[in-house]
């Protein structure tokens, strides 16, 4: 004689996109701790420091050179990232 079974209802499948690999979800951190860490470094110095331009020099908050220093890194390794990739192209 059979056993009657109960309707049971299938679990919910919730829809999910990709997963992210080891690499990007290391990235991520990497990223996430390397953007902490400049911003602990920058509040923790808002000391006035002088500051020597080309012509004359003045005075600015700790931080705001930090800042601007790295912006300023930023694009110069942005212009040699590009620079580079162009030479390979040829």
């Amino acid at each position: 004689m059979p056993v009657p079974t109960r309707d049971i209802p299938e679990p919910e499948t919730t829809v999910q996109g990709p997963r992210r690999s080891r690499a990007e979800t290391a990235r991520t951190a990497g990223i996430l701790l390397l953007v902490v860490l400049v911003t602990l470094f920058a509040v923790l110095n808002v000391n006035d420091v002088k500051v020597d331009w080309v012509v004359g020099s003045g005075h600015a908050p700790l931080i705001v050179v930090i800042a601007v220093s790295l912006l300023v890194g930023m694009v110069l390794a942005r212009l040699a990232e590009r620079l580079t990739a162009r030479r390979r192209r040829r």
